[in-house]
């Protein structure tokens, strides 16, 4: 990898981390069968959430400051 690939790459990582800081939730929808008879079917949407804390975030955007900071170290 050479030195923008690393630094593009810690940009990323630093992103990813503010968005995770700031929203600490994600959901999304999945379909169920309640009932099937024959031709009849009755579904409905289940709702999942992903929930982590904001340390988390936190982590990661240390983690793209770390890689930053070594690729603009980086000869």
């Amino acid at each position: 990898m050479n030195k923008n690939n690393i630094k593009k790459t810690g940009l990323i990582i630093l992103t990813i981390g503010v968005i995770m800081t700031i929203f600490t939730t994600f959901s999304f929808f999945t379909k169920e069968n309640v009932l099937d008879i024959g031709d009849v079917q009755i579904t409905r949407d289940q709702q999942h959430k992903v929930k982590w804390p904001p340390f988390i975030g936190l982590t990661v955007i240390g983690l793209g400051g770390i890689v930053l900071i070594l690729a603009i170290r980086k000869k």
